[in-house]
This record gives C-alpha cells, sequence and structure tokens, in this order.
C-alpha cells in the first residue's frame, strides 16, 4: 500500500493485494517446536504418514503469515486500532515447505460507530492461495480503522 489508509478509504467489494511469502521447512518446524509440537508439523515421515501428504505448517503458522503479510502491506501505514476478534478462521489445505502464498483482503462491509464517533469498523475477508492459486485458508474478521476527519 503506498498511502496511508484511514476508515474513509476502504470500500465495500474492494480487493486488496496483500504480497506473497514463499516458506522454508526451517520456518515451519521452527514455529511447531514451539507453538504446535505435533509430528506432522516437525518431521517429513511423520507428515507423510499423516492426512497432510508430508511435513506441512502449523494451521497456527498459516494465519501468522497472513498476520505478518497484512501488517507489511495494510496495517502498518493505516489508522488501525485493533480488531474485536476473528468471526471464521478456516483451513482449507495444507501449506508444505516451498509453498508460495499470496494474501488478498476484500472488504465485505464498512460502518462508522456511533458509540465512538471517531473509529469504524471494516469487515474483511481474507484469502491465502498457494502458488496454484488453490485457496489455503480464509479469514472473516474486523477491524476497527480511526476516522479521517477525527485524525486531522
Amino acid at each position: 500500500m503506498s498511502e496511508f489508509r484511514y476508515f474513509e478509504d476502504f470500500h465495500p467489494g474492494e480487493t486488496l493485494s496483500l504480497g506473497s511469502k514463499t516458506v522454508s521447512r526451517d520456518e515451519i518446524v521452527a514455529f511447531a517446536a514451539e507453538f504446535d509440537p505435533q509430528p506432522f508439523h516437525l518431521d517429513e515421515e511423520a507428515g507423510k504418514a499423516s492426512l497432510l501428504g508430508g511435513l506441512a505448517a502449523s494451521g497456527w503458522h498459516t494465519a501468522s503469515m497472513l498476520m505478518r503479510l497484512l501488517c507489511d502491506n495494510l496495517l502498518l501505514a493505516s489508522s488501525c486500532k485493533g480488531s474485536p476478534g476473528v468471526e471464521d478462521l478456516r483451513w482449507m489445505r495444507p501449506v508444505h515447505p516451498g509453498d508460495t502464498l499470496t494474501a488478498t483482503a476484500e472488504v465485505v462491509s464498512a460502518r462508522a460507530l456511533q458509540s465512538r464517533p471517531g473509529l469504524g469498523l471494516v469487515q474483511f475477508v481474507f484469502t491465502l492461495k498457494n502458488q496454484e492459486d488453490a485457496p489455503v485458508m480464509s479469514e472473516k474478521s474486523v477491524i476497527m480503522f480511526e476516522r479521517r476527519e477525527v485524525a486531522q
């Protein structure tokens, strides 16, 4: 994103590109060792013996990679004030070493808060796709943004 974005800059129906990231084996194992040490996230043979078809990233690692892309390509250049939570999170396919994930954010709705006139809520559907354009994860959530006229 090239310009700083406020609540008023989000329009239902628009889709924002959030960039891409290639996932390494070392990242998958390091994340799993610290946060989700299930065998199929740590060992290739255990991954092959599982439904995942090989060593695969934890779903929480996948969500974290989306969060990094979201921060780097939108939130850090915006008036973001946080989020009241995630409404829906789905993992559709495993993420394997060497996969390149590309993220998008579709603006579903935007509404100003009457209770806090300086803020607006923007509902997004985030999608991560692999290099084959197959969705690996989707997330529906709301993010709070400061309104332009209040910030200036």
